[in-house]
């Protein structure tokens, strides 16, 4: 498995515009992208900072999702908001899964 750690910080005022972004991330994503999991994080004491981690059945598996042309198409517009909502460009970490718990 493999996975990616996204931070963004939402302009002022714009915090609340969290649950559409994702609704817009939901909806062009593409069946069989390796996306195991996805989790959207607030941070409690900075609610404008907002993390996402996503998981992936390998790196692989990510990387031919990023260049999926359907996945893309769909991309545009949620840059187009992105850009309105979001201070400055996401940061992005890319992370080597070494263990996992559920329970």
């Amino acid at each position: 498995m493999w996975a990616q750690l996204i931070t963004m910080r939402f302009k002022p005022g714009r915090e609340d515009e969290l649950a559409g972004l994702l609704e817009q991330l939901r909806a062009v994503e593409q069946p069989g992208s390796g996306l195991v999991r996805q989790t959207a994080l607030r941070d409690q004491n900075d609610p404008s900072r907002v993390y996402m981690l996503a998981l992936f059945e390998s790196e692989e598996k990510a990387r031919e999702r990023e260049k999926d042309p359907r996945r893309q198409e769909g991309l545009l517009s949620m840059r187009a908001t992105m850009a309105e909502i979001i201070d400055g460009a996401p940061e992005f970490v890319d992370l080597a899964v070494v263990h996992e718990m559920s329970h």
